[in-house]
């Protein structure tokens, strides 16, 4: 059985989602397996809801009011939960990304999200979203740096980033912003103490992963899982199995990179590239 840590309900309606399910199963004196069942999950799929590491579902939660005789309550709470900041494929990688631990990213194409500039940001949401209003593309920006502040935060996990030497030659907006968003990535592989940043040169070949951004996290008392993304969608993998060849790929993807020394210098000198007249 998966063990709900308690979980401060008021720190999101996901949070609250969260509380108010278990406190309707403890009272109906069932365990998350017992309650599993009777909706047709596992006991571990209940205690991800309840831990608020899975994003509610209205389909789920109208069964869950029907066994635990609570109305609509959960329906309710479902759709203000679903209500988030961030697309639809990526809410429930963004809400674990709070809980990780260790977030270990492969970017092939571009700098990874928490490492962006608010220009390099704001120029890939434009790039992404080309026919978005201006207050669209600003909300984007402002969620994407909010997210990368979690890395100043004493709790916050520590990044392993591995970026394709791709990613420092794809220009994005225009040349000042990529001098600005490498320099930046340059003192925080240099600098910050829970990123470690490493470049995947052109020399290595083809990488064991070819199908887009991956990301690995892990956490203090649930398993490891994995988020992969490509243009406008995004799959959560929590499948052991998977979640296993997802990291054995990583750790190839390592091993071929260049030392964090040497990829200091290699970004360094990209961004050299991008001076302007």
């Amino acid at each position: 059985m998966t063990q709900a840590k308690d979980v401060d309900p008021y720190v999101s309606p996901r949070s609250f989602y969260g509380a108010e399910l278990r406190r309707l199963r403890e009272e109906n004196r069932l365990s998350q397996e017992q309650l599993g069942e009777r909706v047709f999950c596992s006991g571990a799929y209940i205690g991800q809801f309840e831990a608020a590491k899975r994003r509610p579902q209205q389909d789920m939660s109208r069964l869950l009011d029907g066994v635990l005789g609570s109305g609509e309550h959960l329906q309710r709470l479902c759709r203000l939960a679903q209500e988030s900041k961030h697309p639809e494929y990526f809410a429930d990688a963004a809400e674990l990304e709070k809980e990780a631990l260790t977030i270990s990213e492969y970017a092939p194409l571009l700098i990874p999200g928490l490492l962006q500039t608010e220009a390099y940001a704001r120029g890939i949401t434009r790039a992404t979203q080309p026919f978005a209003a201006d207050d669209v593309v600003e909300r984007h920006v402002t969620v994407r740096l909010e997210r990368a502040r979690r890395l100043d935060d004493p709790s916050g996990p520590e990044l392993w980033a591995i970026v394709h030497e791709a990613a420092l030659h794809v220009v994005v907006d225009e040349p000042s912003v990529m001098r600005e968003q490498l320099e930046q990535l340059a003192e925080q592989a240099r600098d910050h103490h829970r990123v470690m940043v490493q470049v995947l040169p052109f020399a290595a070949g083809p990488p064991p992963l070819t199908h887009g951004t991956a990301i690995v996290m892990t956490f203090a008392d649930s398993p490891a899982v994995v988020y992969t993304e490509s243009a406008h969608s995004g799959q959560l993998i929590d499948e052991p199995a998977l979640v296993t060849k997802f990291q054995k790929s990583y750790d190839l993807v390592r091993a071929a990179a260049l030392s964090p020394k040497a990829s200091l210098s290699l970004i360094a000198s990209a961004a050299k590239d991008y001076t302007t007249p």
